[in-house]
């Protein structure tokens, strides 16, 4: 596929920026260098900060129906640019485009949609005062700038999920998006430009994270940090930003657990979503499969079933692509030493295991199936990021409690059972942020508390709609004599 090389800008102070240096961005679906985006320096971030800062009062002094109302204007053009948001992210991305990619770009524009009618039912208190000559007035304000630093997973969805309710909300906003889906952050950012957001008050500076992100989370301009991605970095963003309020969403390994009760057909065939929903490249996604003893056998037999019915590696553009390449090597290589690592411990092949040929890049990885993993190998310990599905035996439901547990991360995890009684229990008790009982480890909506247990390393604060609002708001104290 043949592609026009285009050079992308970036966005600061009201007006569509270059650099001195560049960077090419080469698809992970075709291996063509598809456009250049800037290389954006510490000074490009100052000026976004600078800029966000003179704009964010008056921005804040609008009604909550004015902001909602520039909301909306977002959402419907992306709603109009549908066709373009989709083709970019599965050509920037790899996302299969009849698959996935159309339906990152409709969740989207619920976001703008989202944020728009949080921002008019965020209300406020009037509680009591010992004095009966004085009202208290409590209500959130803006805090003033927000710095967003996004990862290039879900490159749309994510950026927005903080993005959305910091302006929805009254703040001015300086992102910062994953250098290696920077063509997909630039049409988000003409949405949101196009809508006619005061210049100043959304700020999108390209670049390396070590420069422009490290710049955004340290600065005395930002007066509150989101970031998505992963353990490493987010602890990197923890110390820069240290004494702000944050929202630190990082990784997970999505554990799920199938008790001997479970409907086996029904937990194999969510495990398709779990392990291969872009191409196993979520925080959230299934990599480590904790199976009863007595029904592990037929567990993996029926998930190897249907994976090899429904999950069609091949180019994002065909309609029948299930899955799509792996965004760049760093992830491919992890996937070739996870598998590597648990085959040398013991671990049995079921299924893939390899990259596959007859592609035009070396990212397109084979849908694979482990059997016999135990907690010592990286597969079950560390988050793969990839399309595999690392197959343990359990013993029992407290054995599956210790285990994840045991995990570092605490992010999002999944209980099979057909006693509901059972899975309320499991949930109640199991260190994670988040359950789903009977759901793939991949299910979650974007209007409910999303995020990691306390003394994990999967984060802090929650994103999902106005509970991401909370963080960007204060409380504010009036107290009224007469």
């Amino acid at each position: 596929m043949q592609t026009e090389t285009r050079h992308f800008p970036m966005y600061i102070a009201g007006e569509w920026a270059t650099a001195e240096k560049t960077t090419e961005a080469t698809s992970p679906a075709t291996g063509e260098v598809i456009g250049t985006v800037p290389d954006g320096t510490r000074e490009d971030a100052r000026r976004a900060i600078r800029a966000a800062n003179e704009s964010w009062r008056g921005w804040a002094a609008k009604s909550a129906f004015e902001r909602a109302a520039a909301m909306e204007n977002i959402a419907a053009i992306i709603e109009d640019r549908r066709d373009d948001l989709a083709w970019t992210l599965a050509l920037d991305q790899g996302k299969p485009l009849a698959a996935e990619a159309y339906d990152e770009v409709d969740e989207l524009a619920v976001y703008f949609k989202q944020a728009a009618a949080d921002a008019t039912r965020f209300d406020g208190i009037m509680p009591p005062s010992v004095d009966a000559g004085k009202r208290v007035f409590l209500h959130r304000v803006p805090r003033g700038v927000v710095g967003v630093i996004s990862p290039w997973n879900w490159p749309y969805t994510m950026p927005a999920e903080c993005i959305a309710p910091a302006l929805a909300s009254g703040n001015s906003v300086v992102w910062t998006p994953a250098s290696s889906t920077s063509i997909c952050a630039v049409k988000l950012a003409e949405c949101v430009v196009d809508a006619g957001v005061p210049p100043g008050v959304f700020n999108m500076v390209t670049g390396r994270g070590s420069v422009v992100g490290d710049e955004v989370a340290s600065s005395s301009g930002t007066q509150a940090v989101a970031f998505i991605g992963s353990v490493e970095t987010g602890r990197k963003v923890a110390s820069r930003a240290a004494g702000k309020p944050m929202i630190l969403e990082m990784g997970g390994n999505g554990p799920m657990v199938v008790l001997e009760d479970a409907d086996i057909g029904a937990a194999a065939e969510a495990s398709l979503t779990s392990a291969f929903l872009c191409a196993g490249q979520s925080c959230t996604a299934g990599e480590s499969f904790l199976v009863h003893e007595r029904v592990c056998d037929e567990f993996i037999e029926k998930l190897a079933a249907a994976t090899e019915k429904n999950i069609l590696l091949g180019d994002p553009f065909d309609p029948a692509t299930t899955m799509g390449p792996l965004n760049n090597e760093g992830v491919a290589a992890k996937m070739d030493e996870h598998v590597s690592d648990a085959m040398e411990r013991g671990a049995k092949l079921v299924s893939g295991g390899a990259r596959a040929n007859g592609f035009p890049t070396r990212l397109y990885y084979r849908p694979t199936i482990l059997r016999d993993v135990d907690g010592g190998m990286l597969a079950a310990k560390e988050e793969t990021f990839g399309p595999i599905a690392p197959v343990g035996r359990i013993r029992g439901e407290e054995d599956a409690l210790r285990i994840v547990d045991d995990s570092p991360f605490g992010l999002l995890a999944s209980v099979w059972t057909k006693d509901l009684g059972r899975g309320l229990r499991f949930a109640e008790s199991v260190r994670s942020g988040w359950v789903n009982i009977n759901a793939s480890s991949n299910h979650w909506e974007s209007h409910l508390p999303f995020g990691g247990r306390a003394g994990s390393s999967s984060g802090v604060g929650r994103v999902g709609g106005r509970h991401s609002m909370e963080t960007f708001t204060e409380m504010k104290t009036v107290v009224a004599s007469f």
